[in-house]
């Protein structure tokens, strides 16, 4: 087994290099060495025609000849580049006597010191180096690591760099400084950064290392809530920065239906306080819910207002944000998939289609107002897909209203348990049964309709979970829509 390697950056500015060789090798080495500062002299016969132009303005200092072992004199680091394995063996014993750094192209027994694959961004430098046994791994995890990082790591790199004696003015305690970088890098300068607003970053981090300096120094921090979408179950459908605030989080505030899996990704020690409603009892009023964002933002701490689906679509989020906005607090909005998408997604059903529906409208069945403000008419008009929120318990003064308002009876309808989740049911049947099959097979919360002609499509498209059971298993009349939907 090989000897492990010590890697290690050198600084080479204003220090000898010498490359031995006049090829298109020796001149990828000359290049790298020339943005690393050093002072490079090329030692070969002749030149390829870039080293010859480099030579002729004085870039480079031309030693010309067969290889001379006092060429390596006074150098800190030298390559063999050429095609004889003879003189680069040369190279590598005549630096070994000099107690200089050689690098022998694609000969990693004869180098003292290799050259790893790079990925570069900005004045920030990731080194992969496989020894020499595995250079093309090395290049493959370089390659992955090139589609990883943006060039907007190479611009907060240089914000960093250039805000260095700022920061360790402002935190001079080591242990203060750690806590800073971590909230830093995980926060919204990274992401301001990656749209390229570098005036916004540079604001961002001020103010961030203002609020650490008022911390060290016993000011409380000021404090924020986040209101964040967690999708309908799936913790997969989550987006990064719904993760990334739950990994800041000081306080959750969870909806009951926010599923195991998606808490599960938070960060271990942040305080959870289940918030949830459901039909017929309130664990926490909305009233409660304003008043504990308000407690620990006040507080300081970072609180994230998790919501299922997402919180802007039947989840009260624009009564909360207005009650933050009253009171002073700072709150950002993460989205999340909501309820109707993700369950005609999971379910094969998709809520419009070019054939049999040119909109699709999101209904709930909890209004502020009565049911009877409603617009049944609008609603039981054809060639549109109704997506129905919290609708289990109102089902059956929804069919009667919509079949009063002239929607056809046989329309096809799907009811999706759980969508998303591995429990997830989906049953079909047509508006006239829509009750009687929702009791039939003890439909529970929570659970959407999809109503309209591609709800039939279920039958055909599901990919996620148990097939659809209900009216399909025999019911003529249904096989008739889906034919129609096909």
């Amino acid at each position: 087994m090989a000897t492990p390697l010590f890697p290690l950056f050198i600084d080479l500015s204003g220090r000898t290099a010498v490359v031995v060789g006049g090829g298109s090798v020796a001149r990828r080495k000359v290049g790298a060495l020339l943005e690393a500062g050093a002072k490079v002299v090329v030692g070969a016969p002749v030149l390829e025609p870039g080293l010859a132009e480099l030579a002729r303005q004085g870039t480079i200092r031309h030693l010309a000849g067969t290889f001379d072992p006092n060429w390596l004199d006074g150098a800190w680091l030298a390559f063999a580049a050429t095609d004889l394995p003879a003189v680069n063996r040369a190279v590598a014993v005549a630096g070994e006597a000099r107690r200089i750094w050689v690098n022998v192209v694609d000969d990693a027994a004869l180098s003292s010191v290799q050259v790893p694959s790079r990925v570069e961004r900005g004045p920030l430098q990731i080194a992969i180096s496989s020894g020499g046994g595995a250079p093309m791994l090395a290049r493959h995890v370089r390659e992955q690591l090139e589609t990883q990082f943006d060039e907007s790591l190479g611009a907060l790199a240089h914000l960093l760099t250039r805000l260095r004696s700022t920061i360790r003015e402002r935190l001079t305690d080591l242990g203060t400084r750690r806590r800073f970088f971590e909230r830093l890098l995980k926060g919204d300068v990274p992401t301001l950064l990656r749209r390229g607003d570098t005036v916004a970053a540079e604001r961002s981090l001020l103010a961030q290392l203002t609020e650490s300096a008022r911390q060290a120094e016993g000011v409380p921090p000021a404090g924020r809530v986040a209101l964040v979408g967690a999708g309908p179950g799936d913790a997969g459908l989550l987006t990064l920065r719904g993760l990334r605030l739950l990994n800041e989080a000081d306080v959750i505030l969870h909806d009951r239906l926010v599923s195991h899996d998606v808490l599960a990704l938070a960060r271990r020690d942040a305080e959870r306080i289940e918030v949830g409603k459901q039909a017929g009892h309130h664990h926490v009023t909305q009233d409660g819910i304003h008043a504990l964002m308000l407690e620990h933002a006040r507080a300081g701490k970072r609180v994230v207002r998790l919501k299922g689906g997402d919180g802007f679509v039947f989840g009260r989020g624009g009564e909360e944000l207005e009650f933050l906005h009253s009171h002073g607090i700072a709150f950002e909005v993460v989205p999340g998939i909501t309820a109707a998408l993700a369950c005609g997604a999971y379910a094969g059903i998709p809520l419009t289609h070019r054939d049999h529906a040119q909109s699709v409208r999101f209904v709930t069945a909890h209004a502020k107002d009565s049911a009877d403000a409603i617009d049944w008419a609008s609603l039981a008009a054809e060639r549109q897909t109704l997506a129905v929120y919290m609708g289990v318990a109102g089902l059956p003064q929804l069919r009667e209203r919509l079949l009063t308002h002239g929607r056809d009876a046989a329309t096809p309808f799907a009811l999706i348990e759980n969508g998303s989740r591995p429990e997830q049911r989906v049953i079909v049947g047509t508006l006239e049964r829509l009750p009687h099959l929702a009791e039939e097979h003890a439909v529970q919360s929570p659970a959407l309709l999809v109503l309209g002609e591609v709800a039939a499509l279920a039958i055909r498209l599901h990919w996620f979970g148990a097939a659809p059971v209900g009216d399909q298993l025999g019911a003529g009349h249904l096989d008739e829509q889906l034919e129609r939907a096909a």
